[in-house]
């Protein structure tokens, strides 16, 4: 059963840091892609980051620099390290496999003064 769980999120200041992770179960995991998404109010959702299976890596030029995807996957979890964040990163963030159709729930991230 795929099943994806978001943690981390949370209100930060502009200029602040969050990390978020992403537990995924069962064993599909380390063969798999994993994405991070974020949907903020009215807008559509959007990739922010992308690591392969050998960690390659991929980020939206919006976030390139500021945020660090990476993987674990002797404990199946991606994780998302956002530094330098700006009010405009305020969205429902959710990871993702790259080529299965399922979405958690998703964890917050305010940035507010």
């Amino acid at each position: 059963q795929v099943q994806l769980v978001e943690s981390g999120g949370g209100l930060v200041q502009p200029g602040g840091s969050l990390r978020l992770s992403c537990v995924a179960s069962g064993s599909i995991f380390s063969n798999n892609a994993m994405e991070w998404y974020r949907q903020a109010p009215g807008k559509q959702r959007e990739r922010v980051a992308y690591i392969s299976t050998r960690a390659y890596t991929v980020y939206a030029g919006s976030v390139k620099g500021r945020f660090t995807i990476s993987r674990d996957n002797a404990k199946n979890t991606v994780y998302l390290q956002m530094n330098s964040l700006k009010p405009e990163d305020t969205a429902l963030y959710y990871c993702h496999y790259y080529n299965i159709d399922y979405w958690g729930k998703g964890t917050l991230v305010t940035v507010s003064s």
